[in-house]
């Protein structure tokens, strides 16, 4: 076969340090297109952004000629150092160390980009540890309640 095709859907998902609810409305969509930049400099498309004060969910075609712990630590890296430039009130941003990264299916592609652009509705009734623990039930992901949170 002389070409090499992907269609690699996933959803990632990542809070700021200890929650801390840095991530003001007023940043929030720069924050996005800022983060897209950053996937489509990887050769990857951001198909949807969501975010709230103290984690952002992002449905990514991820490219297929890097791997997810390489993407998400760009994403990470670089988004986190202009979260910082900025706002004078993110010099110390950080996000938390871990990350749930899950693949999803091309069928569930239209629900899940309902979720993510229903975020700040959603989490007036769930917050987010237990939405994160939802999900790693879902998926079927085992974990130590112990070492999920920083």
């Amino acid at each position: 076969m002389s070409q090499s095709l992907a269609q690699i859907l996933v959803h990632l998902v990542f809070s700021t340090k200890n929650r801390g609810p840095l991530l003001t409305d007023g940043i929030r969509d720069e924050l996005h297109a800022y983060i897209g930049g950053i996937i489509e400099n990887k050769k990857g498309t951001l198909l949807k952004a969501g975010s709230v004060a103290d984690h952002i969910h992002l449905l990514i075609a991820h490219p297929r000629t890097c791997g997810p712990s390489e993407l998400v630590q760009e994403i990470k890296m670089g988004s986190s150092k202009w979260l910082k430039v900025k706002s004078v009130g993110n010099a110390d941003f950080h996000w938390q160390s871990g990350y749930g990264i899950f693949s999803i299916s091309p069928t569930h592609r239209a629900s899940l980009e309902q979720y993510i652009g229903n975020q700040e509705e959603h989490h007036r009734k769930v917050t987010f540890q237990d939405e994160y623990r939802r999900l790693l039930n879902k998926y079927g992901i085992h974990f130590d309640e112990r070492y999920v949170w920083d």
